[in-house]
């Protein structure tokens, strides 16, 4: 096979003939999408089809990032608007299993909505522990306070989108909670000691090592590699996420692009496969840029296509369910008066 190890975003609502001659020769694992290239469903089935078609695989994963809240790439009128993390938290907080029910059941009606325009894999849940000062990137997709909760809930949304035939991604490994910047614009240094980190951000990753995919976080850990970013860190890879966290499953980068790193697109990749990820995602279209990860990462292989084939093989059918009575189900949830058990519903 000639799969390369990289998920590319495109540039617009179709593939140009440009970039359909760059996927051919590149042939990236994946597609992720964002607002960009979304008009209407039936464009964006079309979109998707035809990247599939032109990489020769239908089962190319699909990714998005579909949180609800700030994070929602498919946006009303064309698709439902779900509420920000922090509400499933709230709810847990009043009925723990009222919080659990809500969370599942919102992960059901997202696979739902993705599921239906071929879209395999949304870049959700988010375990990510928030401190008192930290900055406001995750702010109100945070679940809660504590690993346990946070945990929890992440975990409810993952099994509520596998439910539905959807595979999710657990970001950002091993926690983006602790950060005073944002990651997208700076660098973040995280200063807490080593065994702080293990009792909180690495807790509720720890707790979600059976996921199938996650995505690293651009954070340095000053207490085990005040060197380098999580992401090209071979020590946070190994002895954190490998080891502490006991995370098996495909290990990718967040947006290779972003401000937080330095140095070339080249030298990014180095260092990520370097450091030990599986995948590198590269997220903003640019064509220029796209190419040069192209030429840098390593066919996929080895343990890396171990883990990509094992990620695939956990997606299955979606389980019947009435959608009307469960968005019903959902909101009466969110207002505090519904059933606890909403998964039931079929």
């Amino acid at each position: 096979m000639s799969v390369r190890a990289f998920i590319c975003g495109v540039s617009g609502v179709d593939l140009s003939g440009t970039e359909c001659r760059f996927l051919r020769e590149a042939d990236p694992w994946g597609l992720i999408l964002f607002q960009r290239n979304v008009d209407s469903p039936e464009q964006l089935r079309r979109l998707i089809e035809r990247f599939r078609e032109v990489v020769g695989r239908d089962d190319a994963p699909i990714f998005v990032d579909q949180e609800g809240g700030r994070v929602q790439r498919l946006r009303p009128p064309q698709w439902p608007s779900y509420p920000p993390g922090c509400e499933y938290g709230r709810i847990y907080d009043g009925d723990r299993a009222r919080g659990l029910a809500a969370a599942r059941l919102a992960g059901r009606l997202i696979a739902a909505d993705l599921a239906a325009l071929g879209i395999s894999v949304n870049c959700l849940p988010v375990a990510d522990v928030p401190v008192s000062g930290s900055d406001a990137v995750i702010g109100d997709r945070a679940y809660g306070l504590t690993a346990v909760k946070v945990a929890a809930i992440a975990a409810a949304l993952a099994e509520g989108l596998c439910a539905g035939g959807v595979l999710p991604v657990v970001k950002h490994i091993p926690g983006h909670g602790r950060a005073t910047v944002d990651s997208h614009v700076r660098l973040p240094t995280v200063d807490a000691d080593r065994a702080m980190l293990e009792r909180t951000d690495f807790a509720a990753f720890r707790a979600l090592n059976h996921l199938p995919l996650g995505m690293t976080a651009h954070v340095v850990f000053s207490a085990i590699d005040p060197a380098a970013p999580a992401t090209f860190s071979a020590t946070i890879v190994n002895e954190v996420i490998r080891g502490s966290i006991g995370f098996d499953g495909v290990l990718m980068t967040d947006d290779i692009s972003m401000g937080a790193l330095a140095g070339t697109m080249t030298a990014r990749v180095r260092a990520s496969i370097a450091a030990g990820c599986d995948i590198v995602l590269h997220c903003n279209g640019r064509a220029d840029e796209m190419q040069l990860v192209a030429a840098e990462v390593p066919l996929l292989q080895g343990e890396a296509a171990r883990r990509a084939a094992a990620a695939l093989a956990v997606r299955r059918p979606p389980e019947p369910i009435d959608l009307a009575a469960a968005r019903a189900a959902f909101l009466e949830l969110l207002s505090g008066t519904g059933p606890i058990n909403p998964q039931a519903l079929s």
